[in-house]
């Protein structure tokens, strides 16, 4: 195997699926198939210590016999370590499904496909993901959020003492600009032409905001943005 390539593994309970994506990845120059599980349970055995099979990228099924997707996504991703990072876990889903996604989410889950999204998007959802980024452009994954977060309740008491809100409030009036821009799918490179500022820049406020929301990546950081109220669904991309 090339050492360049991006190690992916599959998580579902359809044969059939698994076949399909791993010719689909397998094709590919840069990524390859190291592990195949047929329920949550198998990829918990085979993603964490002690007999964990190194891996990049997870596409994690939600619906699946004896584990779901969203115990084991939590499971891999509580598993890792300083030395041994956990794998970043794509979702995939079906809008029937969407009252999972906000769990996914809190889970570690760093993006989401829909199950019969085209071969190419989903080979650009994992490159993307193992970039160190989300997948929050596709219209999908934001339609998903918004649908979910319209439905969460705002200015409960002791909002302001949220934990959440207070990390947000410490945000540079810059950061915020940018974590805007970042809920409405937009690039690094984009986000750079809408404040008119160097990319390397945009990526300094990026791990910043990390950082100050204790967010693991990009969807994290933009369900915090929703969460309290920073974005609203419905705003103008």
């Amino acid at each position: 195997m090339n050492d360049e390539q991006v190690r992916v593994a599959v998580v579902d309970d359809q044969q059939l699926v698994r076949a399909g994506f791993r010719m689909v990845i397998d094709s590919q120059p840069d990524l390859t198939v190291v592990v195949e599980a047929g329920d949550g349970a198998q990829a918990v055995r085979a993603l964490t210590p002690p007999a964990a099979t190194p891996v990049d990228v997870v596409l994690m099924d939600v619906r699946m016999p004896t584990m779901d997707g969203l115990t084991a996504t939590a499971q891999i991703i509580a598993a890792g370590t300083p030395d041994h990072p956990a794998p970043r876990v794509i979702v995939l889903t079906t809008f029937d499904l969407d009252e999972y996604v906000l769990s996914a989410i809190r889970a570690g889950a760093s993006g989401f496909l829909l199950k019969d999204a085209p071969p190419e998007e989903m080979l650009a959802a994992i490159r993307t993901v193992h970039q160190g980024d989300a997948v929050i452009a596709p219209s999908s994954t934001r339609r998903l959020l918004e649908h979910l977060i319209t439905a969460l309740p705002s200015d409960e008491p002791g909002a302001a003492t949220d934990p959440a809100r207070l990390a947000v409030a410490d945000l540079t009036e810059r950061e915020r600009e940018v974590l805007v821009l970042m809920a409405r799918g937009r690039s690094n490179t984009e986000i750079g032409q809408d404040l008119f500022v160097a990319e390397a820049t945009v990526k300094t406020h990026v791990g910043r905001i990390l950082a100050k929301l204790g967010a693991r990546d990009r969807v994290q950081a933009v369900v915090t943005a929703y969460e309290t109220g920073l974005v609203r669904p419905g705003d103008a991309p």
